[in-house]
């Protein structure tokens, strides 16, 4: 089979590699985008979690660095994801982000990060019920970034109004909320109900049990359904402990990645051409159906960021195994033969 490369909107970071560290180098970015070509991913982008702002302004500057200086950088990383500050800080829907640097919405913060960059951010998650929500999301929307809805409390209502103002996305939906909800009035049902909305879901079986995922992509719609990884450092790594964003993670022998004794997760292990697999295997999707929510409906989702920005993606293509691993794959004029592993 052969399909257009995967597309990651979620990815903190990739073998032992942290996109959140002000440090990050040049050729530290070559080694995960390498080691990412290998699962299929030919385009992504980078995401920058909740931080101070001094600290946003950093990291953002460090990782736009080393994305122009690097090899493949500029081939596979057309803008960034900025995943906060503009979050719920109440307990269950904060996650593993710092509920201490979490700020009212302000699209002139994103504007002020953004300034100086090469590459735009493309993508903003925020919480639409949070103050300056609502306006924060016209904004903007107006300047051409895709806004999508993520670690909120946000109910029907706030939803409907966070889509008349140009929400076009839910961020990982199922996850950063609270284990106990109202059993029906609640941020999942009001984000599934909303057909113009997408919607990422991390698909490892520990973010959200198989048979309830395959609930959710019926309920969103394969059409409306991506797949992303949110993956964090550890991803592509051995277990232990590994620096996030500032903080120790560490990744279980199960795949589930931690904070020291914490009970919520933080990020993911997973690999994209993994959550093809798991999707397939458990019967929620096709092949050709599950590469798609991780390809050309991602791509779907930031077409008109892209756009507005300018930004014109290099073609692609992936030879899949019988087995859906990646054999063969090419993404401008970078070509990869993995022929040999995916027989293995």
């Amino acid at each position: 089979m052969r399909t257009a490369g995967l597309v990651d909107l979620q990815v903190n970071g990739f073998a032992g590699v942290d996109f959140n560290s002000a440090a990050i180098t040049a050729a530290e970015l070559d080694r995960a985008l390498e080691a990412m070509l290998a699962t299929g991913v030919v385009t992504c982008l980078p995401t920058v979690i909740t931080a101070h702002p001094h600290e946003l302004e950093a990291r953002l500057a460090a990782l736009d660095a080393a994305v122009s200086q690097s090899r493949l950088g500029p081939l596979m990383c057309p803008g960034y994801h900025l995943e906060g500050p503009f979050l719920n800080p109440a307990g269950g829907y904060a996650g593993c982000h710092p509920p201490e640097a979490m700020t009212p919405a302000d699209a002139e913060l994103v504007a002020r990060l953004e300034k100086g960059l090469r590459r735009p951010i493309l993508m903003v998650t925020l919480a639409p019920e949070m103050a300056g929500g609502i306006a924060a999301t016209t904004a903007l929307a107006a300047r051409g970034k895709v806004v999508a809805i993520g670690h909120a409390a946000a109910e029907f209502d706030i939803v409907t109004a966070a889509c008349d103002a140009g929400a076009t996305l839910s961020t990982h939906l199922g996850n950063g909320l609270p284990q106990q909800m109202h059993k029906l009035v609640n941020p999942l049902f009001a984000q599934l109900a909303e057909d113009r909305l997408m919607a990422s879901f991390i698909a490892d079986g520990i973010h959200i049990h198989p048979k309830a995922l395959k609930s959710l992509i019926r309920a969103k719609g394969l059409a409306r359904s991506i797949l992303v990884t949110d993956a964090v450092v550890a991803a592509g790594a051995a277990p232990g402990r590994y620096s996030f964003a500032g903080m120790p993670v560490d990744l279980a022998a199960d795949g589930s990645v931690r904070q020291p004794g914490g009970v919520s997760l933080a990020g993911s292990a997973l690999r994209l051409d993994e959550a093809v697999r798991n999707v397939v295997a458990w019967g929620i999707a096709t092949p050709e159906e599950a590469v798609a929510m991780a390809s050309t409906h991602a791509l779907a989702a930031i077409a008109g960021a892209l756009e507005t920005a300018g930004i014109v993606l290099p073609e692609s293509a992936i030879d899949w195994s019988p087995e859906l691993r990646v054999a063969r794959l090419r993404v401008g004029e970078v070509t990869r033969d993995f022929a040999a592993t995916a027989a293995a």
